[in-house]
């Protein structure tokens, strides 16, 4: 093909062009490096010379590029990394990965979607994919810049929208979930190139104008609906203080889904007699369900999730509040959510439809509608409801979001923000489901409403530093 040839003639001008805009592509290393995890297996095509894929946090890391003397420069550079040589329109490898990048790759070659279907023989049903790509409103100033001699000449490049990136995806049999953009200002000038690209960068006019477009996308599913209503197992935990009045009535509630199910009780030091109301529903039910029961040592309803977490032998994992104020019978829209693969997080939203009368007091609502907000611009994505109860996750990617969770500190007393915050940062597509929210029928809530709602507030500020302003 034309391009590779050309680009053949210029691998040592890629090389240097790459170390002379070190600034640039350290920024692209570093976003891509934030979205992969030490136990994940990675590919990146079009590697060139190693650098991103050697920073890359991987359990396994391999690199293809088309260009033999960028393959040969990567191999001297970082010896002790998979590299081939291979074109991304014609990939032959026999591992499937976790995460694949294409770093700026797609503006050369002459048939995008050629290249982004190919991806599928490299990809599981849970893989992700990060192509970054260059936005179309810098090409004239690009040319610009090549006109003046201050940048070296490059063919012509495939400039690409977000719907483009979007559909090109689609066509390719891919799920674009989440788009986004960085760096304003390409050019390392002390503390002034921070301050544009970290702030001012982030700003919702300003950042039409970064250089650089993220398309962050997973495999679509091939799975038949009827196929997934058995292909995973379930565990459903239920933090219960004080409910001992909706123990039975919550587990006989919950429809059967899934492999198998288990349902774990988890007691949060209550003043009533609910601990012995589920010791007695564990007796009379044993024959029909399975069900754990264990007492909480801390305190709040992130601890007690934790807890049950901890002992769930499930593949899925799913949180329901004991107060009844979503109704079980909806946990199995959750479950076929996440079993068909239209997301790998689900979270609950009671801002759809009508609420009873008194399920929400208008402060709450206040309350999670400024959350709901301030969410869906720290995440990219419209969030309705951060703070339902409601939420799933599977087994294995709530591992990973242990090890992550120092990253956005330990201090939330319900625990929805650290398993949002955590799926973001896991590179997990997000997914909300409408539910009906009710009235309780028994006992009142646990939620100080100014108190905890000041530590929700804190938390939003520090995530923003360590998602938006970095």
């Amino acid at each position: 093909m034309q391009y590779l040839s050309y680009f053949e003639k210029l691998a040592p001008d890629r090389i240097r062009i790459r170390k002379r805009h070190s600034y640039y592509w350290n920024d692209i290393t570093f976003f891509c490096n934030y979205f992969s995890h030490e136990t994940l297996s990675v590919l990146e095509i079009g590697c060139g010379t190693g650098e991103l894929l050697n920073e890359i946090k991987a359990g396994r890391k391999t690199g293809i590029d088309f260009s033999p003397a960028m393959i040969k420069e990567a191999k001297k550079q970082f010896p002790g990394l998979d590299l081939r040589v291979m074109a991304a329109e014609d990939l032959r490898l026999e591992q499937k990965y976790d995460l694949v990048i294409l770093s700026n790759l797609i503006g050369y070659v002459t048939d995008i979607q050629k290249v982004l279907e190919q991806l599928h023989n490299v990809c599981h049903e849970r893989t992700k994919i990060i192509v970054t790509f260059h936005n179309h409103l810098w090409e004239p100033l690009l040319k610009l810049a090549e006109w003046l001699g201050m940048r070296t000449k490059s063919p012509l490049l495939n400039w690409l929208t977000k719907d483009d990136m979007r559909n090109l995806l689609m066509l390719s049999g891919f799920d674009c979930y989440r788009q986004t953009g960085r760096m304003i200002f390409p050019v390392y000038i002390p503390l002034l190139s921070a301050f544009l690209n970290k702030f001012i960068g982030k700003l919702p006019l300003f950042r039409l104008m970064s250089i650089t477009g993220y398309a962050f996308a997973r495999p679509t599913s091939r799975l038949k609906h009827e196929e997934t209503h058995t292909a995973y197992s379930v565990s459903v935990v239920i933090p219960a203080r004080n409910e001992s009045g909706n123990i039975e009535d919550g587990l006989l509630r919950i429809p059967q889904f899934g492999k198998w199910q288990e349902v774990i009780f988890v007691e949060g030091n209550s003043t009533d007699d609910t601990w012995e109301k589920i010791q007695q529903l564990k007796s009379k039910y044993e024959n029909k369900y399975k069900i754990k029961a264990v007492k909480q040592e801390g305190k709040g309803k992130a601890d007690a999730v934790r807890k049950g977490f901890s002992i769930a032998e499930a593949d899925i994992l799913m949180i329901l509040d004991a107060d009844l104020t979503v109704p079980p019978e909806d946990l199995e829209k959750f479950y076929n959510a996440i079993a068909t693969s239209k997301g790998d997080f689900i979270n609950g939203s009671r801002l759809v439809y009508p609420m009873e009368k008194q399920a929400m007091r208008f402060l709450n609502m206040l309350g999670n509608k400024f959350f709901s907000r301030a969410f869906s611009w720290l995440l990219e994505q419209s969030f309705k409801d951060t703070l339902c109860g409601t939420k799933v996750i599977f087994r294995t990617d709530y591992q990973r979001l242990i090890t992550n969770r120092k990253f956005f500190g330990d201090f939330d007393p319900f625990g929805d923000y650290d398993l949002i915050f955590g799926a973001y940062k896991l590179n997990l597509k997000i997914v909300e489901i409408p539910i009906r929210y009710r009235e309780r029928t028994y006992g009142s809530t646990n939620i100080s409403r100014f108190r905890h709602g000041m530590i929700l507030l804190y938390m939003c500020l520090f995530a923003a530093r360590k998602i938006k302003f970095m």
